[in-house]
């Protein structure tokens, strides 16, 4: 299993959002990529980036602009979070609306 991995909820629709792109960026000085990934049917980006990952500033960037088109109200979400502990997991889930989302630190 990734060391980070994520969902996305439609909360509005009642189901998984399907085929959105994720981006997994590491901070130093700019940012880099890690990894890019897809929602699966489940929503659910299972093997974002590689099974370790040194302690620093990371965030996932979600294209949600292909998923609720171009009238959306966000085009893309940007989460940034701290890894401090290497060998933890860290799942960082998305609830989606189209005026409105959240995040939390999952397991």
């Amino acid at each position: 299993m990734s060391l980070v991995t994520t969902h996305v909820l439609d909360a509005a629709a009642g189901k998984p959002a399907a085929g959105i792109g994720v981006k997994l960026e590491k901070r130093d000085g700019a940012w880099e990529s890690v990894a890019t990934g897809r929602t699966d049917d489940d929503g659910r980006v299972r093997d974002l980036g590689p099974e370790t990952l040194a302690a620093g500033v990371y965030r996932l960037v979600f294209d949600t602009e292909a998923y609720q088109g171009a009238d959306g109200f966000f085009p893309e979400i940007t989460v940034c979070f701290r890894i401090t502990d290497p060998a933890a997991h860290h799942h960082v889930p998305i609830l989606l609306s189209p005026f409105a989302f959240s995040t939390y630190r999952g397991s």
